[in-house]
């Protein structure tokens, strides 16, 4: 064979495969079909939905309703009805971007093995839906609804569908209140709180909780009380150990008698938007095991592991895994822990006098003439005084955060004496008395009764700011 013949067939080879080619692109062209959409391809209405199963990775879920949503392997197991919604209510009205029609290469798109596969059925008809790859192009994914057509969907189904067993929970509700009236301590505390507006019980204003003790109603920091009832509120509860619990397991987290259960009487609007009385019970303890652990490693100096602690709302059959940090805010419940720290808690309005008495002198500095709130005069020895450091300090007379209340010893010499004159008609004075207690605590009275230690430096601060005023 020449040359020139050896040319023409490879010339002859080149056109049939250019004319196969061109054939395949026309028969291709034809059995695909691309084309921008902006339909809506399925509508179903989550309420018809009487089943639902998925498979995504490892994970494999089934639900079924039966009156309400239930778990298939376990119908213990407390579904939440509104995830359930929330998975079904993108196909309430599920759009798409592109069509693709006519596919023959499922491959093409991820779908041949899809990365889920979504099923649920109502009572006239079953949905499978799948999902392929997606098309970082479009930056969307490919789904297939078994109508033989391909779609690149505008919203993500796997953004619902990548939900495992521990995300279809219904979770226990953390407290939510508009007023509370009352909580109650049992265990580690044992007192109650209740809610006074107005109480003849204080001469601060803003104090509304107060509890009862040896006979005698005192008052509470409402500040401290809202932070506490705010541990309640913010415990989000989702790291559960059990949703059916046994009662082998409440021993095994120290929930048959519990460390401490909190009651809270309060009120709430219900869903008309009236107020109705509700209660809220919680009971904490923490793992027995790691608590002596605790315990142990602390008295030897040693760093300690952190201890796990258990809550349960209610009777709820979940039982809560928590962290230690929210563990110790609600084991913060004691009297010291949510009464004042300020020795004194009146509004510094409502003072219109203070005797003093300092290094065996007594002084009066008290408000000159009619009592205006907007332009108080204040005079000691007949002359006019600025008071604003002797106001902040001892409005700084406080405990301090090791909340020294617990007192032991004597007092030693008193350092400073003063008789606040308040205009109230249940408290028209207090009496603070101040005592020297070692070289870095003094020892406050108030009203007679022994209140807590004090920082001297405070201490000294507040007669350096008397001595100002009554020597210059």
């Amino acid at each position: 064979m020449n040359r020139s013949k050896r040319l023409y067939i490879m010339l002859g080879i080149l056109a049939v495969v250019c004319v196969a080619t061109f054939a395949v692109m026309q028969v291709e062209e034809q059995s695909e079909k691309i084309k921008t959409s902006g339909e809506i391809v399925l509508e179903v209405s989550s309420d018809d939905v009487q089943s639902l199963n998925w498979e995504y990775g490892e994970t494999s879920l089934a639900f079924h309703k039966d009156g309400t949503w239930l778990y298939d392997e376990d119908e213990a197991f407390p579904v939440d009805e509104e995830k359930i919604h929330q998975l079904l209510e993108q196909f309430e009205a599920f759009g798409v971007s592109f069509i693709i029609e006519d596919v023959t290469d499922l491959g093409m798109y991820g779908l041949d093995d899809p990365i889920c596969t979504i099923q649920f059925t109502t009572e006239e008809q079953s949905y499978e839906i799948t999902l392929g790859d997606f098309s970082n192009m479009d930056e969307e994914r490919y789904v297939s609804i078994g109508d033989g057509n391909v779609y690149l969907a505008k919203v993500d189904p796997l953004e619902e569908f990548d939900a495992v067993l521990r995300d279809m929970i219904r979770h226990d509700e953390d407290l939510a209140y508009e007023q509370v009236s009352q909580i109650k301590f049992e265990g580690a505390e044992n007192y109650t709180i209740f809610y006074e507006e107005e109480s003849s019980a204080t001469y601060c204003a803003d104090d509304v909780y107060f509890t009862k003790q040896n006979g005698k109603t005192l008052p509470l920091d409402t500040g401290r009380i809202g932070t506490y009832l705010e541990s309640l509120t913010t415990l989000n509860l989702t790291d559960y150990v059990t949703y059916n619990v046994t009662e082998e397991e409440l021993e095994s987290y120290n929930l048959v008698t519990p460390e401490l259960t909190i009651t809270v009487d309060y009120t709430r609007e219900d869903e008309d938007g009236k107020e109705v009385s509700d209660t809220f019970e919680l009971s904490v303890s923490r793992n027995p095991e790691e608590l002596a652990a605790a315990e142990e490693a602390k008295a030897n100096d040693k760093e300690a592991e952190e201890v796990t602690g258990y809550v349960r709302i209610g009777d709820s059959q979940i039982v809560y895994q928590i962290s230690e940090y929210k563990c110790d805010n609600l084991f913060a419940a004691s009297y010291n822990e949510l009464r004042h720290r300020e020795v004194l808690t009146a509004d510094f309005e409502d003072v219109y006098q203070l005797d003093i008495t300092l290094e065996g002198a007594d002084y009066t500095i008290a408000v000159d003439g009619e009592d205006k709130d907007d332009e108080r005069i204040w005079k000691c020895q007949e002359g006019e005084v600025d008071i604003d450091d002797l106001q902040d300090a001892l409005e700084g007379i406080r405990v301090d955060s090791t909340g020294k209340f617990t007192v032991e010893g004597s007092a030693g010499k008193e350092e400073i004496k003063l008789t606040v004159w308040l205009k109230s008609e249940n408290h028209p004075k207090v009496e603070i008395e101040l005592y020297r207690y070692d070289g870095s605590d003094c020892l406050a009275k108030v009203d007679g009764e022994t209140f807590a230690l004090i920082s001297r430096s405070d201490v000294v601060e507040l007669i350096e700011a008397v001595n100002a005023i009554v020597l210059d």
